[in-house]
């Protein structure tokens, strides 16, 4: 009996070592797996149905400036000056008021869905007249409303200015923009968005990326981590979902768990063109047809002068004055090459060799475009 119940000891022992190992390997296995570069995260690429924000907006004032406040000409700082000394009990003529310590301002905050009455967000504010700079000022009481007019948050305190403007009689001095600035936790929510998330019979993804490629991989990738056809594509960019009976009034788990599903995104070939800036940007899949390019630039410089001729001494000549032009013609000889590319770094050498700037590739992509030899969508910005 002794020896039986030794080996049964020594088995089990075996047997859970065996199943500590094959959980480590799967453990390890999963850690080394290779993610490819390409790959997205859903909550990356799509928003959830019912995950948002709102946007508040407020008017206000703006105390504590050092001089730099609106001028006499902001009238209506002044009638808020005004306004504001008179709810106090403090009466005030708005015509003699200086506002120069004082700036009319409007506040601007987002507030998510989930925010509730107690928690705070962060505000923006941003100068409404001829502020020069808010640097060292105080926003006083505001009330946020959102656009059915009802007010959802209140708004108060120190700004921060990631920037300052300085001025003399002859010199002056500026970093970023003065006249914006923040405060954190700025603004109380007192009203919170009357929206149950656990409520929903299903949700509505909207993804960014659209193509039907993506959306069908989100599909299947949903309905295969879930066990079930839940997941229905609407059209090119919109996911239904109906929620298994064992997550509705509890479907954070479940977004929890297909918010991080990786997704490789897919999309039209596209070139972006930003003539301001002489930017210009390819995607992935860009492909390029057997061309030959030869881009060359030709230089024209005018230059105009005149010569004045002088009559002789005691002489009945007059002074005449000759027109003289300088031209010069440069022009680059380039040889024809031959460019193709079947992937984005073969594109890029190939336009690399020709030598083209920036500049240049705009008008080289436009060519090829034309030729029917740019298999991509050129998109001008």
């Amino acid at each position: 009996m002794k020896t039986s119940l030794n080996n049964r000891v020594i088995q089990s022992a075996r047997l859970t070592m065996v199943m500590i190992v094959a959980i480590v390997a799967v453990m390890v296995g999963t850690i080394l797996k290779p993610i490819d570069a390409s790959a997205a995260r859903l909550k990356d690429i799509a928003s959830f149905s019912g995950v948002r924000t709102n946007e508040l907006v407020g008017y206000g004032l703006i105390v504590g400036l050092a001089g730099t406040g609106d001028g006499s000409s902001s009238t209506f700082t002044m009638r808020s000056m005004a306004n504001m000394l008179e709810k106090m009990g403090v009466e005030a003529d708005a015509a003699t008021l200086k506002p120069k310590n004082v700036a009319a301002v409007m506040v601007t905050a987002k507030m998510p869905v989930s925010a509730k009455p107690g928690s705070m967000i962060d505000v923006t504010v941003s100068s409404l007249g001829d502020a020069k700079s808010l640097l060292g000022g105080v926003l006083l009481i505001t009330p946020l409303k959102g656009l059915d007019g009802r007010v959802y948050a209140v708004g108060q305190g120190s700004l921060t200015i990631g920037g300052f403007s300085i001025a003399g009689e002859a010199a002056s001095a500026q970093k970023n923009i003065p006249t914006v600035g923040r405060i954190p936790n700025g603004a109380i929510i007192e009203r919170g968005v009357p929206f149950k998330f656990n409520n929903q019979d299903r949700i509505t993804l909207n993804l960014t990326m659209r193509d039907f490629g993506t959306t069908m991989q989100v599909v299947n990738k949903i309905n295969a981590t879930m066990g079930g056809t839940f997941a229905s594509a609407k059209d090119i960019s919109t996911i239904e979902l109906e929620l298994p009976d064992q997550f509705r009034g509890n479907m954070v788990p479940l977004m929890a768990s297909l918010e991080n599903l990786n997704i490789s995104p897919d999309g039209k070939a596209r070139v972006i063109v930003d003539e301001k800036t002489g930017t210009v940007v390819l995607g992935q899949e860009v492909r390029l047809s057997r061309v030959a390019v030869a881009h060359g630039n030709l230089q024209i410089v005018i230059s105009e002068s005149q010569d004045v001729s002088q009559p002789g001494p005691f002489s009945d000549g007059t002074t005449v004055i000759t027109p003289v032009t300088d031209l010069a013609v440069q022009e680059q000889n380039k040889q024809l090459m031959m460019m193709e590319g079947a992937t984005l770094q073969e594109l890029v050498d190939g336009l690399n060799s020709i030598g083209a700037t920036p500049r240049d590739l705009i008008s080289i992509i436009r060519a090829l475009k034309v030729a029917g030899s740019l298999h991509a969508e050129v998109e001008v910005i």
